[in-house]
């Protein structure tokens, strides 16, 4: 089991051979915990909660877990880390 933060996620995402299916990249990625603002979540069900059969590319990856991660995953809106 290893643990990644959201905003080093790059480099887990760099790590796998494109292009690849979801259900590859979830299972490859099942045993990983994502580390977020309010929590952990893990990255191979995220992944599976994707609309995309398949990426082409880390950048696709990401950008579509982007879109299945809950707002309060991030942090609060127009808030970056270092106010305060």
């Amino acid at each position: 089991m290893s643990e990644v933060k959201l905003s080093r996620i790059e480099a887990a995402f760099a790590a796998l051979e494109y292009p690849i299916t979801t259900d590859q990249a979830a299972a490859e990625l099942g045993d990983t915990t994502l580390l977020l603002a309010d929590g952990e979540r893990n990255l191979g069900a995220l992944i599976e909660r994707s609309g995309s059969d398949r990426f082409e590319s880390a950048a696709d990856l990401e950008s579509e877990l982007h879109n299945v991660l809950p707002r309060e995953a991030v942090g609060e809106p127009y808030q970056s880390e270092g106010e305060g």
